[in-house]
């Protein structure tokens, strides 16, 4: 019989498993960051800076004692993070490249056929050149193979070795070794990935496996779409295979949904919910959350557990943007309250908000107020400015 699941509890368990359980003020040296990005899975990497970029965001909200610089050394020096693709580009601890593997040899033909529509035929001319100077010259960044009859625009109008670069590095050959000033710099995969991350093979049952078994320890609960989608690395079938295969390992449960609609059936592993323990309340305290937050990267599941309904606009037209280009949500223990527009602006030292929107049935108390204001004077802080200002009528009424 199904284990039901409450609303409450089901939000802590998630919130646990995306680390936001925790005091966001514990000492965190680096190696305690590695765990941190490890417990996640992945952390996803974006180029907006409005306030922060995405992963630093998603990185404070978890922990405000969280030091980019760690972040940096973990990347390009001591290699135990690297960079690729989930369902989009993500940071990604090292010991999981073995099965990353199996989504080069998945993915190549795919994308040959995708460019080859893109660019046209003869896309990959300069393919064997640009990885032969990488070869024999080391680590380089895109701008710096540039060809003289490349078209401007788009990614559609990338330059053949601009081209070749990402190919190589969504089919595994290349790596990225660094960035300087948000770009990319490429390098042989054998010369960035380590040999006991690079080196060990994994077999096709074991890629499905730990796909689906890691995901389901980081999420809790989950349909078996739900498991297909965490990493993206397998198939929605070969995720429901894996179940109909393991259900002596699985126990269903039955999630409670945050408007009283019927209850989402789902697995979890053997034990449910008692081999959790005690599964705490999150801190009190209202945190700002990415944009791309893996909390609410599942749009659909945020909104069953939190009744939140969350987009992000930034690829809206900005007459039909409902709130705004990049709009941060607001979290106060475990529960979603509202979202915010604010920018930093650091010529001034300034975090401007421009609106605040609540939630239906979230009151702006002076205590909400007070909290709100003291997290945006730390998430300032985090991003550079030493002031928060409220914009004419930023007010949502």
């Amino acid at each position: 019989m199904a284990i039901l699941i409450a609303n409450d509890q089901a939000r802590r368990i998630f919130l646990e498993r995306q680390q936001l359980s925790a005091s966001p003020t514990r000492a965190l040296n680096k190696q305690g960051l590695l765990q941190l990005i490890d417990d996640l899975g992945f952390v996803q990497v974006d180029s907006i800076a409005t306030v922060e970029r995405a992963h630093h965001m998603i990185l404070f909200s978890r922990n405000q004692t969280y030091r980019r610089e760690h972040l940096t050394a973990l990347l390009e020096k001591d290699r135990e993070l690297f960079e690729h693709w989930t369902h989009d580009a993500s940071i990604i601890p090292a010991r999981f490249f073995r099965y990353w593997k199996h989504r080069f040899r998945r993915r190549e033909p795919i994308i040959a056929e995708r460019w080859r529509k893109w660019h046209g035929e003869g896309f990959d001319s300069a393919f064997e050149n640009t990885f032969r100077y990488i070869a024999d010259n080391g680590a380089i960044m895109s701008r710096e193979l540039k060809a003289e009859d490349h078209k401007s625009g788009g990614w559609w109008n990338w330059h053949p070795n601009k081209t070749a670069l990402e190919y190589y590095w969504h089919t595994g050959k290349l790596a990225i070794a660094g960035r300087e000033n948000f770009q990319k710099i490429y390098d042989l995969t054998e010369r960035v990935i380590q040999p006991q991350h690079h080196e060990p093979q994994v077999s096709h049952e074991e890629f499905i496996d730990w796909a689906c078994r890691s995901a389901l320890r980081r999420l809790g609960f989950a349909t078996s779409g739900e498991l297909a989608a965490f990493w993206d690395l397998i198939t929605p079938d070969e995720a429901k295979d894996w179940v109909k295969a393991h259900r002596d390992e699985l126990a269903e449960v039955l999630i409670e949904t945050a408007d009283g609609s019927r209850p989402r059936a789902s697995f979890a592993l053997a034990g449910f919910p008692e081999a959790l323990g005690d599964v705490p309340e999150p801190p009190a305290r209202v945190r700002v959350l990415s944009p791309f937050d893996p909390l609410l990267r599942n749009r659909d599941r945020a909104e069953r557990l939190f009744n939140f309904s969350y987009r992000i606009e930034v690829f809206v037209p900005e007459p039909k943007r409902q709130y705004g280009y990049y709009v941060f949500p607001l979290m106060e223990g475990a529960r979603m309250i509202g979202r915010i527009d604010m920018k930093a602006d650091r010529k001034v030292g300034s975090l401007d908000v421009r609106k605040l929107w609540l939630e239906k049935g979230v009151r702006p108390s002076a205590g909400r107020l007070e909290k709100l204001d003291a997290e945006l004077l730390r998430v300032g802080r985090f991003a550079g400015v030493d002031k928060v200002t409220y914009m004419s009528g930023w007010r949502d009424t």
